[in-house]
């Protein structure tokens, strides 16, 4: 082991949990960079999972009665249905050139929507286009660990509150998580080398998203809108920089 290894594990374990805190998503857009350089991406795909449960099993009791069941259950039922789809298409569709895609995306997107300032908001499809849109994303997630994206730029289309936001994200990215950890677990890369890591990023991981909480506290809606849509961004420029260094 190198001597910044852990370090590393624990800086990227702290950020993910500050951002998951803070959105209710994006564990892996911010730590991935710190994982990647110090292990394997074997080891750093289930860390990603399990780090962001333990951020949201943390900072769920604090965001439940923001959580609208009928509002978040088109997206968890079309999310489950979609995950196992997008791990199927991993041996038909180069995940590579997907990341690209989703990349120029998000930056073109989220770039408009910043520089411009604009705020759209959608009326129409209701709860089917609420299905599809979390079928889409668990179809991202099983291809290439990208399921928030989606959900995230359509409940911003929708002109909901924070809140309103926060706890779809919340409920939806749990629920796609645990399944994505069941699939791991098969798969079988919950090893005792993935075990001592996991206990280093666990203090960090439980700092970042209590202090990501409570920032969550101190941002009205638009400067929530505000900062999901610059992660959101980084996340694209992060995904276009992994294809091509």
């Amino acid at each position: 082991m190198t001597e910044p290894f852990p370090y590393l594990i624990l800086i990227g374990a702290f950020a993910g949990g500050l951002v998951s805190g803070l959105t209710g998503f994006g564990t892996g857009i911010t730590a991935l960079p710190f994982w990647l350089a110090a292990t394997t991406p074997q080891l750093a795909a289930p860390l990603v999972v399990v780090c962001s449960l333990v951020a949201q099993v943390q900072t769920l009791p604090a965001i439940w009665h923001a959580i609208d069941f009928k509002r978040v259950r088109p997206f968890i039922i079309g999310g489950l249905a979609g995950v196992p789809l997008g791990a199927l298409l991993l041996s038909y569709v180069s995940a590579a050139m997907f990341k690209v895609g989703v990349g120029v995306v998000l930056v073109v997107y989220c770039s408009y929507m910043l520089i411009g300032q604009v705020r759209v908001q959608l009326k129409w499809g209701g709860r089917i286009a609420d299905g599809v849109i979390g079928f889409g994303g668990g179809i991202m997630g099983g291809l290439a660990g990208l399921s928030g994206p989606l959900p995230t730029i359509w409940t911003g289309l929708r002109g909901w509150g924070k809140d309103a936001k926060r706890g779809v994200l919340q409920a939806y990215n749990f629920s796609i998580l645990v399944l994505a950890l069941i699939f791991q677990s098969v798969a079988g890369l919950i090893t005792l080398e993935f075990g001592r890591l996991f206990l280093i990023t666990l203090p960090g991981t439980i700092l970042g998203a209590w202090l990501g909480r409570l920032l969550y506290n101190r941002l009205n809606d638009r400067r929530f809108d505000t900062v999901v849509l610059v992660l959101l961004l980084i996340s694209g420029f992060l995904l276009l920089f992994s294809f091509f260094r």
